[in-house]
């Protein structure tokens, strides 16, 4: 499972495949709705009588992007036929425009005629019942609609524009597609079809022995005929190679506010932070909904995905741009969650990127006793990142007008879930959504957000709520550092969950105790924190040559060995990063941060060749597994990479 390319603007998002295939496309929301669904939309190649799909294994692929842009830069061979493709794909940075430039080189010792292939698999609002897809004479294209989403594709070679077309049935019966009839190089011209349908075009154009021709094709997206005609004239008037430079030229300013004083870092990792920034950057939706990610392969394991805004990685994320210099990108978040909070002050589970109540599966009820279905961190993680950035940046209109509908409503929650006779939040389910009780993590993350609603209220001059924010942080603190912290084994606890009756610590060894450092109840060099560090550095390590750190000891999610001595659990991207942010954290002199950079060195050699990185490694052989790109693995890359700059300045600074 893994998406190898991703683009997109805040409004649609597009994934490819290692074959170049479209695989998702997200419109109006980014990871809401797609319109393709993990199906195939096929691209293939006709050469003197060949034909060859681009999933052919003769194929050779190189998948990157143009540097320093979400414009792709794929080089695609296949010797038999003795061509080379060079594919560049982009999306308009403000227009619902997908442009796609595919550069063709006749590698053979004679001229050939070639006929590009591109097949439009579409499953519009998520669903192949009542599609149509036809031909429009107007303007001769091929388009697809269904309520009010319409999807027109064109394109043009030196020798003109669309060459052929066919619309047909898929998946029903025996058909399979229209992409069947385009393998002996001719298309029939059905000119319309409805129901679970598909369409595919093609160009032609004519090449000499070692020369090259190049083809463009292109997708608009709207909620009319008539706008996606004007989408489609707008290309045709601009000229698809102009408009691609623009997107080209758009990202290389947007990259221009990012950290270029990295250190002693290796040009790898700062053009891994480069591609990161991108990568979040798509997964944000301009209304504010940050997404988990949009792998939809996902959905053969439990017909359920990762396309949603869940607040702790919203957050986390959030934090991890506004460090980076991204405030204006971030700010819409917070909004989300302002609109969002339900009227007794908490965040649900996870929510649409329109905002709309996501899918859960946590119980209201458990064996009689009525239970809030909430992870508690995720309203606590909210005005932590929130305060963190008003620190950075300043920007005060921001948290001005959350301060009623959000920041108070939150903080009055927090302050009164407690659990008095420990002096910590109730229970609620853990950061990984699987257990219910009283977790360090959690507890950590209420600090830190009954912190940043004290550092507010005072702020705004409303003294008597600060002072009562800040006592109950500090009721949290000393709850924590009692009833969490295990002298026997010199480390805190998971956390607390109920037997008989009464609280017993949870001593399964967690990767996520880093909390207690990131979220302010203790210093880098406090004691207990190290120990509790080292404890995970050594007893959650994967002991093989992948490497890494695991989530938890015996982590189930994905499990791919019974060896928990050797391998506690698959290593994760976040989890390895939160060691490397402890080392930062903790450094005094320059040799102290080269466990750090070894980290991000290993971040690097385990992503996708494009930089894509994935939630969690196979520690056997290191390929992806579970979803890719993860928001979440990319933005903690950007707070590491950030925390090592700054760290390296103040180390090197003159007294």
């Amino acid at each position: 499972m893994a998406r190898h390319l991703v683009i997109g603007n805040g409004k649609m998002l597009l994934n490819l495949d290692s074959n170049c295939y479209i695989r998702d496309i997200f419109y109006p929301y980014v990871g809401q709705l797609n319109h393709v669904g993990g199906q195939y939309c096929r691209v293939g190649l006709w050469a003197g009588g060949a034909f060859s799909w681009l999933d052919d294994p003769a194929w050779e692929f190189s998948l990157d992007y143009i540097e320093d842009s979400l414009v792709t830069n794929v080089i695609a061979r296949h010797e038999g036929l003795g061509v080379e493709l060079q594919m560049n794909d982009g999306i308009h940075q403000r227009e619902c425009i997908y442009i796609k430039r595919v550069v063709i080189r006749n590698q053979s010792p004679e001229t050939k005629e070639y006929r590009l292939f591109f097949n439009q698999d579409l499953m519009i609002d998520g669903t192949e019942v009542g599609d149509t897809a036809a031909y429009y004479p107007d303007n001769h294209t091929l388009f697809h609609y269904k309520r009010s989403s319409y999807f027109m594709f064109n394109g043009f070679s030196d020798e003109g524009g669309m060459m052929q077309y066919s619309t047909g049935i898929k998946r029903f019966h025996s058909a399979e597609g229209t992409w069947r009839d385009a393998e002996d190089g001719v298309l029939m011209g059905n000119a319309i079809a409805q129901g679970s349908v598909d369409s595919t075009m093609s160009f032609r154009t004519i090449i000499p022995a070692g020369g090259q021709k190049t083809i463009y094709y292109w997708m608009s997206i709207g909620q009319s005929l008539e706008e996606v005609k004007e989408l489609n004239q707008y290309v045709q008037d601009n000229h698809p190679e102009k408009l691609l430079s623009r997107i080209v030229i758009y990202w290389n300013h947007w990259l221009g506010r990012a950290e270029t004083n990295l250190g002693n870092l290796p040009e790898s990792v700062a053009r891994m932070f480069k591609i990161s920034l991108l990568m979040v950057r798509t997964q944000i939706d301009e209304r504010g909904a940050i997404i988990a990610a949009n792998d939809t392969d996902i959905l053969q394991y439990n017909r359920d995905h990762y396309s949603y805004m869940w607040p702790r990685d919203g957050a986390l994320v959030a934090d991890a741009m506004s460090l980076a210099g991204y405030q204006s990108v971030i700010a819409p978040f917070f909004t989300f969650c302002s609109k969002a909070l339900t009227p007794d002050g908490y965040l649900n589970h996870k929510f649409n990127p329109d905002g709309t109540v996501g899918s859960s599966w946590h119980p209201y009820i458990v064996q009689g006793s009525r239970r809030l279905p909430i992870q508690e961190d995720e309203t606590a993680l909210v005005l932590f990142a929130l305060w963190r950035d008003y620190t950075r940046h300043q920007v005060i209109e921001l948290p001005q007008s959350l301060y009623s509908n959000l920041i108070r409503k939150a903080a009055s929650f927090l302050s009164q879930y407690m659990e008095h006779s420990l002096s910590l939040p109730k229970p609620s389910y853990d950061l990984w959504e699987e257990r219910y009780g009283i977790w360090t993590y959690t507890a950590a993350s209420v600090y830190g957000g009954m912190m940043a609603a004290a550092f507010f209220t005072e702020l705004f001059g409303d003294y008597e709520r600060s002072d009562h924010y800040r006592n109950t942080a500090e009721s949290i603190k000393e709850g924590i550092l009692t009833h969490l912290w295990n002298d026997e084994e010199g480390r805190f606890a998971r956390g607390l969950i109920q037997k008989d009756g009464r609280w017993v610590k949870d001593m399964t060894l967690e990767s996520s105790l880093f909390a207690v450092l990131e979220f302010g109840v203790l210093p880098a060099d406090d004691d207990r924190v190290v120990r509790t560090m080292n404890a995970i550095k050594e007893g959650l390590a994967v002991r093989t040559n992948v490497g890494g750190i695991a989530r938890y000891t015996n982590d189930y999610y994905f499990q791919q060995s019974g060896e928990i001595d050797k391998v506690p659990g698959n290593p994760w991207i976040i989890c390895t990063l939160w060691i490397a942010n402890f080392e930062i954290d903790c450094a005094r002199k320059l040799s102290d941060l080269e466990g750090a950079r070894r980290t991000l060195e290993w971040v690097v050699s385990h992503a996708l060749p494009s930089g894509v990185l994935p939630e969690q490694l196979n520690p056997y052989d290191g390929s992806p597994l579970s979803v890719a790109p993860l928001t979440w693995s990319h933005a903690t890359f950007v707070q590491s990479v950030c925390k090592y700059a700054h760290k390296y300045a103040e180390l090197t600074a003159s007294p």
